[in-house]
């Protein structure tokens, strides 16, 4: 059992939901990102929309998308860090839509060198779950250390990859594959049990077939 199933999240705002799962979900989306956020579009759907601004989910998903945790008292201010750190936001009221999640968040993010789209859900208690990245449906909760790889769909690509982490006792905990469509782009998520190492990422991005790699620390 998880600490926060029993006392719930260390935070700053009066919902775990529409506050400290909507920075862990900006936090993760920055993280997919891989760099320095510059602009950001996010679209807020269902009870995000609705009654977002009151819970300050708003201020929650720039504050996650500028790096903060879920405790941090810049949270309330994040607008205004926002305009200090150079970032460009725009927050979109994207209605109901009720194939989604009730608090549900959809991150165009751009950086000096990568761009990312991020669908993703908070899900009670401070939990959140990514649903799509880039185009990828995905289940990926940021609660375990991970690697994401975009490459190839062609053999060997897995075997290299687990064939890296196991050189290095990175023991896997959950693994799973989505693809477009067979010989095409997949997209696969590793969650470990350890710490991944430094360079895990750039050592990966070696490995013919793999297009990018992510190393994803949890978001407390």
């Amino acid at each position: 059992m998880n600490i926060f199933d029993i006392i719930g999240p260390v935070m700053i705002g009066p919902s775990s939901s529409h506050t400290a799962g909507a920075v862990r979900l900006g936090n993760l989306a920055r993280h997919i990102l891989g760099e320095e956020p510059k602009k950001a579009r996010i679209i807020l759907y269902n009870s995000f929309a609705s009654t977002g601004k009151g819970h300050g989910t708003d201020r929650a998903l720039v504050a996650g998308i500028l790096g903060f945790l879920p405790d941090d008292e810049r949270i309330r201010t994040s607008f205004e860090e926002a305009k200090k750190a150079g970032l460009e936001y725009e927050l979109v009221d994207g209605g109901s839509k009720e194939k989604l999640h009730p608090n549900t968040a959809e991150f165009f993010l751009e950086g000096p060198e990568n761009t990312t789209r991020v669908v993703g859900a908070s899900v009670g208690g401070g939990r959140v779950m990514v649903s799509s990245i880039d185009g990828f449906k995905t289940e990926f909760s940021g609660e375990y250390h991970t690697v994401i790889t975009i490459h190839k769909d062609i053999p060997g690509i897995i075997s290299s990859v687990t064939s890296c982490l196991s050189k290095k006792n990175i023991n896997i905990a959950q693994m799973r594959v989505f693809r477009e469509s067979r010989g095409e782009k997949a997209l696969m998520i590793i969650e470990a049990d350890e710490i991944l190492p430094e360079g895990i990422k750039e050592e990966l991005e070696r490995i013919n077939g793999i297009f990018r790699a992510m190393n994803i620390s949890p978001v407390y």
